[in-house]
């Protein structure tokens, strides 16, 4: 029979949808309290039916304590064995590796546990990681942030659940139980745990805030700290799902993106309110493959600032050298580590598959082929987002081709009576020279159809005759 502790605990999974049907969880277990508490609370769920799935122990060995971490590891092989729990340990040098990358110890642990998690979800096909993150852990996660400023998102304090690289599921059953509960669980189960003394030590930023600044916020207050922020950062978590909502409509209508730039219509932009603004430019950094942790409040409010000043060409610099800048009623992200296709990179026509997708440099074309169906053409003209374009399927002399642009290439741009050089178009249509270093050519056997990202041709458009439709989006690759 299930104790208050455990009911709560399901109650909460249940809620936040941690559980699926079939998962096969990974338990980072360290041996302290918190993570024996997960182990045992998953152990009795499964017992009492209300977990179906399996689940594996996992234990990150730092190596910064040497015999204490050793003892560590020991006693969670231990434990997971007389709970019948299969394990698996892995070793991390943490100090190297924040010696070679100019990291702190925290960051640097925090990314290889990370990793070594991953790795070993990966290897043992396991589809979701549990970590014993409690509101206590959630109250100092707000308050870190507050220190180096955020906005309603870093509010939210630690998620739930989030899903990570390959569909890989983080979930955080503990997360309703506070450490407080946690112990009085553990003790009335008369479970052991290991106690790592570096955990008082106010060097480390996390601890100093654990030791230093909530008991003394804590003082100041006649209702307890953690819960306020707990019910603080529920109140963001639904704020944000409700600017999301916002986000995913507004975006297909405003981004375009090239593989290691996204532009973003500045009068769509613009008429967004502030929150959906930021969760736009933070979704458009992220994509490009910015990490969430190094933007701060600041940053947002540099970019914002930046999108209604009428300079073009002032770029502004952001973490890990991703840069923004604002260009002819456009603002531009680009990460200068990932490149688009250019003449220098491709040389060969690539045959693209219709229906289906077809990889380019650091792009993949996504072609589909639907009916219109009796439609008004206006809706196919509209109902598309900014990465794709639309042709006339019949209009097309199959196979076609994507490739890098040739000298003397001509084509007639949408609009135009005649057909233009490539060359002459572009000058006169005054394309951005970052543009201009990207364009490619997709051409049937007979013509160019389409320069990307400039301009569709005029022989492949819609009309109200269409009846088949080829929609191509061009994406950028997973590096």
């Amino acid at each position: 029979m299930l104790t208050r502790f455990e009911k709560n605990i399901a109650g909460f999974a249940k809620k936040n949808g941690l559980f699926c049907s079939g998962d096969k969880i990974l338990l980072a277990v360290s041996g302290g309290a918190d993570s024996i508490a997960l182990l045992h609370t998953m152990q009795a769920l499964k017992a009492e039916g209300l977990f179906e799935g399996d689940f594996v122990c996992a234990h990150i060995n730092h190596q910064l304590r040497g015999a204490e971490a050793d003892a560590d590891e020991e006693f969670v092989i231990e434990e997971a064995q007389r709970l019948n729990v299969p394990t698996e340990t892995r070793w991390i040098d943490v100090r190297g590796f924040a010696r070679e990358n100019k990291l702190s110890i925290e960051t640097a642990a925090r990314q290889l546990r990370l990793k070594s998690l991953l790795d070993i979800a990966k290897a043992k096909t396991l589809n979701c990681i549990a970590t014993g993150h409690q509101k206590n852990d959630n109250a100092e996660t707000i308050l870190q942030r507050l220190s180096r400023g955020t906005g309603f998102r870093g509010l939210g304090g630690i998620w739930p659940k989030r899903v990570f690289a390959e569909n890989i599921r983080f979930i955080r059953p503990l997360l309703c139980v506070s450490r407080d509960e946690i112990l009085r669980y553990l003790n009335k189960q008369n479970l052991k745990w290991r106690v790592d003394h570096t955990n008082y030590q106010c060097t480390y930023r996390r601890n100093f805030i654990r030791h230093r600044l909530m008991p003394a916020l804590q003082q100041e207050y006649k209702n307890s700290i953690v819960e306020q922020l707990f019910r603080l950062s529920q109140s963001a978590k639904r704020f944000h799902d409700l600017v999301c909502e916002v986000t995913e409509k507004a975006w297909p209508k405003l981004a375009e993106c090239y593989g290691d730039k996204i532009k973003f219509d500045l009068e769509i932009f613009s008429s967004q309110p502030e929150p959906v603004k930021i969760e736009l430019v933070r979704k458009g950094l992220t994509m490009l493959g910015s990490k969430e942790r190094n933007l701060t409040q600041q940053h947002y409010e540099k970019i914002l600032r930046l999108a209604k000043q009428n300079v073009s060409g002032k770029k502004l610099e952001l973490p890990l050298g991703f840069t923004a800048w604002h260009e002819y009623g456009t603002l531009i992200f680009e990460n200068p580590e990932r490149k688009s296709p250019t003449a220098e990179h491709i040389n060969e026509p690539v045959r693209l598959k219709v229906p289906g997708k077809t990889r380019f440099g650091n792009c993949v074309i996504d072609a589909t082929v639907f009916e219109t169906n009796g439609a008004g053409i206006e809706k196919f003209r509209t109902e598309k987002n900014k990465s794709a374009e639309r042709f006339d399927f019949d209009k097309l002399k199959f196979p076609l081709v994507i490739r890098s642009r040739k000298a003397g290439d001509r084509f007639q741009p949408l609009g135009l009576a005649g057909e233009k050089k490539i060359g002459k178009f572009v000058t006169a249509a005054k394309i951005p020279q970052h543009l201009r270093q990207k364009m490619f050519v997709i051409a049937d056997s007979e013509k160019i159809i389409w320069l990307w990202p400039v301009r569709i041709s005029e022989k492949a458009k819609i009309t109200s005759e269409t009846q088949r439709i080829l929609q191509l989006q061009i994406l950028p690759a997973e590096p």
